[in-house]
C-alpha cells in the first residue's frame, strides 16, 4: 500500500530567517529571491483593465480555452514576435504558467497511461519534478551540461521508453542558458516524447533573437508561455500553451472538465499587453540595466557574476561552495535576500541566483551598502 504523499516544505519559505535578517539594516530588506516583478502595470493594460470593456467581460463564465479574441491575439503575437503561424486550434488559455506546469503530467499520463516518467533539467524550476509527484509519475532529472544546457545524450533508453515528456526550459531559470531546441524538437520526435518548452523570459534575452521551439516543429512540442514576466501582470495570472494541434486539443478538452478558466477582465488585459511590444521593450532595458549594476556590486564583493544569456537572473558560482553562508552574508551586511543554488536541485549548490527585481532606488541603496 502506497504511503500518503506529503507535500514538501516550500523552498521560499526556508528563506523567511534571512528576510529578517535583512530587515535589521536601515532601508530594510532587498528581496531579490523570487523572480516577482517590481515595476508598474504598462499602461496600456492598465487603461483596457478599467475601461467598460473588462467590467462587462466579469459578468459571463469565460471560455476555458480562451475567449476568440484572445486566441487571436496570442497568435498574432506568435507572428509579429517569433515569426512563426499558429493557428487558434493550436493554443490554449492556462491560468498563469505554473498552473500548467504542475498539471499537465497528469493529463498526458490520462492521454498514454503507459507512460509514466517526467523528465526535466536537473538544475531548474522546481515545479517540473512537483508536477510529476502530483501526477503520481516517476520524476527523472536529466543531466546538464558545463553551460547548463540539458544533455540529451545521457538520458537512459529505458527512460526514454517511460517518458510520457521532457521538460526544457529556455532561457532557462536560474542559469540563464539558451537550449538548442532544434535539436530538442528532434530528439522528442524520434524517441516519441512530448516535449514541453517552458518560454516564458523567451523575450528577455541579451545577445540573440528570441527563439520558440515552435520556430523549429509543431510535431510533438508544446511552447508555454506566460504574460507575468513581459508585462508585469504576476497577478493577473494570464498565460497560453500552443503547437502539436492534437495535443493542444486533449488538453483543451480535459481542462474543460476541470473547470480551469482564465477571468474574463485578466483576459481582456492580458489582449492588450500581447498587442504591445514597446513596454517589452522598456522592461528589457531595465532589466539589463539591473542586471549590469548587479554584477557590478558582486564585483565589489570579490564575487564574480557573468551576464546571462537570457532571463533576469544572476547564477553566481559561490566561493568555497558554501552558498547559504553567502546567502546569510548578503543578507547581513547588503540587506540582499537571494535563494541558494540547491532549491533547483542538487547540482544546482554551490551557486546562487539573484533576481533583478528591484526598482531604482532600492539598487542605489544595495550599491550604497556595497560602497560601489
Amino acid at each position: 500500500m502506497k504511503e500518503m504523499f506529503v507535500p514538501p516544505p516550500y523552498p521560499y519559505e526556508r528563506l523567511d530567517e534571512y528576510r529578517a535578517i535583512a530587515e535589521l539594516l536601515p532601508g530594510g530588506a532587498v528581496d531579490l529571491s523570487v523572480g516577482t516583478p517590481c515595476d508598474p502595470v504598462p499602461e496600456i493594460v492598465s487603461k483596457a483593465f478599467v475601461s467598460n470593456m473588462s467590467v462587462e467581460s466579469a459578468r459571463p463564465y469565460p471560455s476555458s480555452v480562451g475567449s476568440e479574441d484572445f486566441l487571436r491575439a496570442v497568435s498574432e503575437w506568435f507572428h509579429r514576435c517569433l515569426q512563426v503561424e499558429v493557428p487558434e486550434t493550436s493554443i490554449g488559455a492556462c491560468i498563469g504558467t505554473k498552473e500548467i506546469v504542475t498539471g499537465i503530467p497528469s493529463i498526458l499520463k490520462l492521454r498514454n497511461p503507459e507512460k509514466d516518467t517526467v523528465l526535466y533539467p536537473e538544475v531548474s524550476y522546481p515545479s517540473y519534478s512537483m508536477g510529476a509527484e502530483l501526477a503520481n509519475c516517476r520524476s527523472v532529472s536529466v543531466p546538464v551540461d558545463d553551460k547548463w544546457r540539458i544533455d540529451l545524450s545521457r538520458i537512459s533508453q529505458s527512460d526514454i521508453e517511460r517518458a510520457t515528456c521532457l521538460w526544457v526550459n529556455t532561457p532557462s531559470n536560474p542559469a540563464g542558458a539558451i537550449e538548442d531546441l532544434e535539436a530538442i524538437a528532434e530528439w522528442g520526435k524520434e524517441n516519441g516524447v512530448v516535449v514541453l518548452s517552458d518560454e516564458c523570459y523567451v523575450e528577455f534575452v541579451w545577445k540573440s533573437d528570441p527563439e520558440s521551439i515552435l520556430q523549429k516543429s509543431a510535431k510533438g512540442v508544446i511552447a508555454v508561455h506566460s504574460l507575468s514576466k513581459r508585462s508585469n501582470l504576476a497577478g493577473m495570472r494570464v498565460g497560453f500553451y500552443a503547437g502539436d494541434e492534437e495535443i493542444v486539443g486533449y488538453l483543451r478538452e480535459v481542462r474543460k472538465h476541470q473547470g480551469f478558466m482564465i477571468p474574463g477582465p485578466a483576459q481582456v488585459a492580458g489582449i492588450a499587453a500581447l498587442s504591445d511590444q514597446n513596454h517589452v521593450e522598456v522592461q528589457k532595458g531595465l532589466y539589463f540595466e539591473r542586471l549590469s549594476r548587479l554584477i557590478t556590486i558582486f564585483k565589489t564583493l570579490g564575487i564574480e557574476a557573468v551576464m546571462p544569456e537570457g532571463s533576469f537572473y544572476l547564477w553566481i558560482d559561490v566561493p568555497a561552495n558554501d552558498e547559504w553562508k553567502l546567502v546569510e552574508t548578503l543578507a547581513k551586511n547588503l540587506g540582499m535576500v537571494v535563494t541558494p543554488g540547491e532549491f533547483f536541485g542538487e547540482k544546482g549548490k554551490g551557486n546562487i541566483r539573484v533576481a533583478a527585481v528591484a526598482t531604482e532606488d532600492r539598487i542605489q541603496l544595495l550599491e550604497q551598502r556595497a560602497g560601489v
